[in-house]
């Protein structure tokens, strides 16, 4: 019967054991956070300091969120899946050390971000669609390029490290 009792003590404690430790790790990781489209949220990592701050200081900045930019627009559950698989490959290239001192973008990434592009600046890719004749070179097709291989610096400016912005724009409260 003492036995029974023992067990019954140190299941309950490693019952709340657990619990109390995944209350810990979501309170430290800023875990509810992630369900936000506020940009802030992309700063809980210290590693997206200087994105956020290249942000702020763009043309995009009233226009469109870290959201708006890379995530799908197609729907919720897309968006979420996309969130759930960027923030799983940022954790562990957090907690390994791997991210190096240059992000990289990965390629699912970069056709969401081309698609917004497009989808934002809709109006201006037509007119381009249209010329297409014009943009062509004896190399290739300029239209099938990323936007991004032209406009290099929006929004995140000429800066592609961790340590080059931190110090020299700062990252300001909204």
């Amino acid at each position: 019967m003492e036995n029974n009792n023992v067990m019954k003590y140190v299941a309950i404690f490693s019952v709340v054991t657990v619990i109390g430790l995944f209350a810990y790790l979501v309170n430290e990781s800023r875990m509810l956070s992630y369900l936000s489209t506020d940009p802030k949220v992309c700063i809980n990592c210290h590693a997206m300091n200087t994105h956020y701050a290249t942000w702020q200081h763009s043309s995009h900045r009233e226009q469109a969120t870290c959201a708006d930019c890379h995530l799908p627009r197609d729907s919720f559950l897309n968006k979420m899946i996309a969130k759930s698989r960027d923030g799983y490959n940022h954790s562990i290239a957090m907690t390994l050390g791997s991210y190096g001192s240059n992000l990289r973008i990965t390629d699912n990434a970069a056709e969401r971000i081309q698609a917004n592009c497009v989808y934002c600046h809709e109006e201006a890719v037509s007119q381009i669609m249209a010329n297409a004749e014009l943009y062509r070179t004896a190399g290739g097709d300029m239209v099938d390029r990323p936007c991004w291989d032209c406009h290099r610096d929006v929004p995140h400016g000429t800066t592609r490290n961790l340590a080059a912005t931190q110090n020299n724009l700062g990252v300001k409260e909204l």
